[in-house]
């Protein structure tokens, strides 16, 4: 019997058979290579990119700092130690600053130059901060305390090594000079380098060193919440009429196929219809969250109605039959029982939604939200400026500083999507049902 066997196999093999199959296993051989190397090379291209973010980030999450022995005297304050909030701010913090500088560095230059080189080793916000730390303890009057103030950001690249500071002297943002006083501040401990709180708590700046994601995020927040109001109601009610309640005929298939289509439209056409519309048609504020929200809407409102759709399409019949059979209506039947159901799809594409709008600028620089705005908005209409807007507008700044704020930026969106899909993941493994 095994000789009959092997006589057959051998048989149908034949030289022509074994050729071929050589020839399709060479293919397939090929065909996972090409596949392997095509992840490879898609991996080393993310790796790279997120490399090259980290490594250009790595010095906005620092901040430089210059130590100063600064003397808050009384007598510089209408009213002495009791003076009140607004002798505080009317107060000369930039010539307590300037003063205490010429003491740390050995005194007053005589040069007019040299004054300005030497003021310029610490960041012009340097006052406002130290007023800032004056109004929240007023019992700093009349002392002498030590304050740790940012420097500025030419000062920072050096200490940060962004700018070798073996690079010849006539292609250095400072003079020899400003060398030599950093060289002496560091032999006096008086540099030091530490957390970039600023970043996250302080709003935007035209001085790279304070300047902060704080009103960013806070417009973000408030234009992704009108998104939301606005767009997950009409969203799901328009998917529940399509797909539950629309008669089947052509004018159906025409309004699929056109929000088939609008999901595909590029992202500024609806920029320039919120222009339209909402600004000289209704009057709306020019860069508020209000606005930025309804232009966003406009955007995400496809690809929602879409995934709602195809949410409750996956609802099987027989639970709606079933329904129906123990006499709940239509309208108890879909509510009840589909959009329970469907609604694990329906939140993954409302957060997946949201992460895309999160990340738009062109609509919004359409609608004027490009505006630099230096303080969070308070409200749906006060101007604001969202990060992904505030990203394009640090990346377009020519201060060496903004290119390492613009990557840090790009981290926090980047971890905001990544928080945003890993939520939509969670939700649909936690809660989706298996039929």
């Amino acid at each position: 019997m095994t000789d009959r066997s092997a006589g057959a196999t051998h048989r149908y093999r034949t030289a022509g058979f074994d050729a071929g199959l050589r020839r399709r296993r060479r293919r397939e051989t090929v065909l996972k290579g090409l596949g392997i190397l095509s992840i490879a090379i898609a991996i080393g291209m993310l790796v790279t990119l997120f490399g090259s973010i980290f490594w250009q980030a790595r010095t906005a999450f620092v901040q430089t700092q210059i130590g100063l022995e600064i003397d808050i005297a009384a007598e510089e304050f209408e009213g002495g130690a009791d003076a009140t909030a607004s002798a505080i701010k009317g107060a000369s913090f930039r010539g307590m600053v300037r003063d205490a500088l010429y003491d740390r560095l050995g005194g007053r230059p005589d040069s007019r130059a040299a004054r300005r080189d030497m003021g310029a080793i610490v960041s012009a916000d340097a006052p406002f901060q130290l007023m800032q730390d004056v109004l929240d303890n007023p019992d700093l009057i009349g002392q002498t305390r030590m304050f740790w103030l940012p420097a500025s950001d030419d000062v920072h690249n050096l200490v940060q090594g962004v700018i070798d500071p073996d690079t010849p002297a006539a292609d250095l943002p400072v003079g020899e000079r400003v060398m030599g006083w950093l060289e002496e501040l560091e032999a006096q401990n008086a540099i030091r380098s530490a957390f970039a709180w600023d970043l996250f708590l302080r709003s935007d700046s035209r001085d790279p060193e304070v300047a902060g994601i704080f009103a960013g995020v806070v417009g973000s927040a408030l234009m992704l919440t009108v998104t939301l109001l606005v767009s997950l109601p009409l969203g799901v009610a328009a998917a529940v009429y399509l797909e539950e309640f629309a008669p089947r005929n052509w004018f159906t298939k025409v309004i699929d196929a056109n929000i088939r289509n609008l999901a595909a439209v590029p992202s500024i056409v609806f920029g320039l219809l919120a222009l339209a519309v909402f600004i000289r048609v209704f009057g709306m504020p020019r860069s508020s969250p209000l606005v930025g929200g309804l232009a966003l809407s406009l955007l995400t409102l496809p690809t929602m109605i879409i995934a709602a759709r195809a949410a409750i399409a996956a609802v099987p019949p027989s639970l709606r039959t079933a329904a129906m059979e123990l006499g709940a209506s239509k309208m108890q039947t879909v509510t009840k029982v589909v959009l329970p159901n469907a609604l694990p799809g329906i939140l993954t594409g409302t957060i997946i939604s949201m992460a895309e709008a999160l990340g738009e600028t062109a609509p919004l620089l359409m609608i004027g939200m490009i505006a630099f705005v230096a303080d969070p908005p308070s409200g749906f209409l006060d101007p604001a400026a969202p990060l992904p807007v505030q990203i394009y507008t640090w990346s377009t700044s020519p201060e060496r500083a903004f290119a390492a704020k613009t990557a840090a930026a790009i981290i926090v969106l980047l971890l905001f999507l990544f928080l945003m899909n890993a939520l939509a993941i969670y939700l649909r493994d936690r809660l989706q049902k298996k039929w």
